[in-house]
């Protein structure tokens, strides 16, 4: 006997729904429903079980005492990761020092953990490096997906490199220091959960790279060690900056050549010179800039606040950058643009090429300025400043009236601006 279907049993009905829903949720990522708001009872779920192989360097020789060389062992682990065709986490244990020198970690196309548990120290001696590129440490290049955490720390023994440079003594000639941590052509990055400290210059460097994400990393060297950059991304895309604290002697995050898809958050910076975009333009070269968001970060005690600064004679643009929600605490130049950049030891020569710098939106910028004038502009005369837009300022001096300057700076503002915008045909909105 043939039955219609509206006549179907109900309990065969139920039957169907619930393998369906139970197919349906079984697809889904457990996770995303502790997303939900939950009031009065919560969800205790165990760690995910990692997989893969874990290789710890003190069973490739590593000693861990701060006196013998552990590189090699290093070298190794890495080599036998990288063979591995699943997921390989690399240890560096807890409780022990590793003195390891200038290093390669080569090409890796597998899926590679490197946790850092304990300590990570660089040779004291420059003159390690003779012989070696002067750039490079601890040096990854052509990873496809890597993650660098595990509370550990990275020290640069930086100090005798510091008394080596001509900025801290003129009579010294000008010299290249390794960074901490290089990235090379990398892609599918995580860095989280580590200090670098001390530095021999900049503290990591990513070139070339994309698709990263820095989180929960302390970065500090002291305010008179130079050229020690916390954060220098040149070339690089799509990188997440958050929840970061940098105390350094340069530029707490320095943006460079070709950069694009940069989003900053939570971030400390000082004492150092703040967050830059640039130097851009030197030697007539062509640089690109563009879709950078800063959103809430705290200066205190920093040379710069926000910063955008290029070379005279230079090309490219610099576009569509917002800095928003920044506390600054004594910040000696809290807002500036600056096309006329020099750091040379003779004046820059005047020229009328210029980085072209659009569509820059100040929003949320408070705190107290360091000097009297707390916002500067200074654009070029053949290439002005276009699209600046200033909303929601309040940037106060202990000792006088704040002050702006302008030069061939074109732009708006909006709401309570203090001080008050220099834009020679402002349209302003309260």
């Amino acid at each position: 006997m043939e039955f219609p279907i509206n006549c179907i049993c109900t309990s065969n009905l139920l039957l169907v729904i619930t393998l369906v829903l139970l197919h349906f949720t079984s697809s889904l990522e457990f996770e995303s429903f502790l997303q939900l708001p939950r009031s009065g009872f919560s969800v205790i779920r165990k760690p995910r079980k990692e997989v893969g192989i874990f290789l710890h360097v003190t069973a490739y020789g590593a000693v861990g005492d701060g006196i013998h060389d552990d590189t090699e062992a290093f070298r190794n682990a890495w080599k036998v990761a990288c063979t591995f065709p699943q997921r390989a986490t690399i240890i560096v244990p807890e409780g022990f020092t590793y003195l390891v020198q200038p290093i390669d970690f080569a090409a890796c196309q597998t899926e590679v953990t490197l946790r850092i548990l304990g300590a990570i120290i660089a040779p004291k001696d420059p003159k390690v490096w003779l012989g070696l590129n002067p750039r490079k440490w601890l040096y990854f290049h052509g990873v496809e997906q890597l993650t660098l955490e595990g509370g550990g720390t990275i020290n640069g023994m930086g100090k005798d490199w510091w008394a080596l440079s001509c900025k801290t003594n003129a009579t010294l000639p000008c010299h290249h220091a390794p960074t901490a941590i290089t990235f090379h052509r990398c892609k599918n990055l995580k860095v989280r959960d580590i200090s670098i400290i001390d530095s021999q210059q900049t503290h990591i460097t990513f070139t070339n790279c994309r698709s990263i994400v820095v989180s929960n990393v302390t970065l500090t060297a002291p305010v008179e060690s130079p050229n020690t950059d916390g954060i220098h991304i040149s070339a690089s895309s799509d990188v997440q900056v958050s929840d970061t604290s940098i105390k350094t002697g340069d530029d707490c995050v320095s943006i460079v050549s070709n950069s694009s898809r940069i989003v900053i958050t939570g971030l400390a910076c000082g004492p150092g010179h703040g967050i830059s975009i640039g130097s851009l333009g030197r030697w007539s070269e062509w640089s690109e800039v563009r879709d950078v968001m800063v959103d809430g970060a705290y200066l205190s005690n920093t040379q710069n606040g926000v910063r955008i600064k290029t070379w005279q004679g230079g090309a490219g643009y610099v576009r569509r950058v917002t800095f928003k929600n920044v506390w600054m605490e004594n910040v000696t130049n809290p807002i500036i643009v600056d096309q006329y950049y020099c750091d040379a030891p003779e004046p820059c020569i005047n020229q009328t090429s210029a980085v072209h710098v659009d569509k820059i939106s100040f929003v949320g910028i408070k705190g107290t300025s360091g000097s009297d004038e707390a916002i500067r502009f200074a654009c070029s005369d053949s290439s002005p400043c276009q699209g600046l837009y200033l909303e929601d300022i309040q940037l106060i001096t202990y000792t006088g009236v704040a002050t702006s300057f302008c030069w061939k700076a074109q732009g708006s503002s909006s709401g309570v601006v203090y001080p008050s915008p220099c834009f020679p045909t402002n349209e302003s909105v309260i």
